[in-house]
């Protein structure tokens, strides 16, 4: 055969190799501020909204949706900047568009917005393939648990005793076997409040703990001491989750049976990597609104090459799918906030069952239909 006609054979392989099987022929964002239902605080940190941004992605006459909170910056970079990258390319390869997106994000930084926003198409384009398979999205990824154990988190350094215990204890009450509440922003405080919480919980709930980072490094391993005479079990973000050493400070010297936590803002696995080669933590947090689905699961790979468990932080019905295909898990946040966003705004969303989010295997997808008519009022 003479070079020409290899040449030419070798071309016709690329471009059918190019061409998509499935493409990917539109993405659309828009985006929601939702008021929270009471001024919320933790230890760094308070507000009194939360942005939802939307991602829709069609192709083939179905359609997947993808979520983040974050930003409407957020929105303005899948706009104008992550559609056309992955318009046109195949809805079944999505490694490939992740891929793609963050060669095309080089310049603009990775953490924040930009990943949040690569995130959200993520989330959308697994969505659209197993909708495109006719698959709920644990059967594309692979079960490896049939729910997701949750833990009720709120607890916020804004309410009141009160409303602290009628909170967490409700959660006890409706069989959540774990809850959280926020610490750090009035240390002085912090003992009653989670002595506070124990009463309304009782002996046999496990009691977490999040400072958001607001303790110095002597700070932390004082209250350390102090909340595990109250059983107190998981220690999220002692000190800042920047301060590796400080983590593993921490990490060796807590009392025995006391979990310390962080990881929740890893936007890559660079990120993850550290963490866990610097012994700072015994649970990795992980968050698919901020490292997509894809970074999510490649976590927990991290996570069970070092045996060591991931949870999934915040968003819990964005997470639900990835969290039962992940071999390491140990359970999700069901963050308040976020909960009471989807339950408003997502039919399909998941309630727990005895302290169990499982996904609808009746419905392909995550599952969920976005309620545009009752977002419409948040819209921005």
């Amino acid at each position: 055969m003479s070079s020409s006609k290899v040449s030419q054979q070798v071309d016709r392989r690329a471009a059918g190799a190019r061409r998509a099987e499935v493409p990917i022929d539109e993405i659309t964002v828009s985006a929601y501020h939702v008021p929270t239902d009471f001024p919320e605080s933790d230890g760094t940190l308070a507000w009194n909204k939360t942005t939802l941004v939307l991602v829709e992605a069609k192709a083939a006459d179905r359609h997947g949706i993808g979520y983040t909170y974050a930003d409407t910056g957020t929105a303005c970079l899948i706009k104008d900047t992550l559609a056309e990258v992955v318009k046109g390319r195949d809805a079944m390869d999505v490694p490939a568009c992740w891929a793609a997106m963050l060669r095309e994000i080089r310049n603009l930084g990775r953490p924040g917005i930009v990943s949040t926003a690569v995130s959200a198409v993520d989330a959308a384009l697994w969505d659209l393939k197993a909708r495109l398979l006719n698959l709920p999205l644990v059967r594309l990824l692979g079960a490896v648990h049939a729910g997701a154990p949750v833990y009720g988190s709120g607890g916020f350094t804004s309410y009141s005793i009160d409303q602290l215990q009628e909170q967490l204890g409700g959660w006890a009450a409706e069989g959540i076997p774990r809850v959280k509440l926020k610490v750090g922003t009035e240390p002085w405080k912090d003992v009653d409040r989670v002595k506070a919480a124990r009463e309304a919980i009782g002996p046999d709930v496990q009691l977490f703990v999040d400072a958001n980072g607001a303790y110095s490094r002597k700070e932390a391993l004082a209250f350390a001491g102090a909340f595990s005479s109250l059983n107190v079990s998981w220690f999220e973000e002692p000190v800042s989750s920047d301060d590796l050493e400080g983590l593993r400070l921490i990490r060796d010297r807590a009392p025995a049976g006391m979990d310390i936590t962080a990881g929740e803002y890893g936007y890559d696995l660079f990120y993850f990597r550290r963490m866990l080669e610097a012994g700072a933590v015994d649970v990795l947090q992980a968050d698919a609104s901020r490292c997509g689905i894809t970074g999510f699961l490649k976590a927990a790979v991290l996570c069970e090459a070092r045996c060591l468990p991931i949870s999934g932080h915040c968003a819990p019905t964005l997470h639900l799918h990835a969290a039962c295909a992940a071999t390491p898990l140990r359970h999700l946040e069901y963050f308040h906030d976020h909960v009471r966003i989807e339950q408003m705004l997502f039919d399909g969303a998941a309630k727990p069952e005895g302290g169990v989010l499982y996904p609808d295997l009746s419905r392909p997808g995550m599952g969920l239909e976005f309620k545009r008519a009752d977002a419409q009022a948040y819209a921005v």
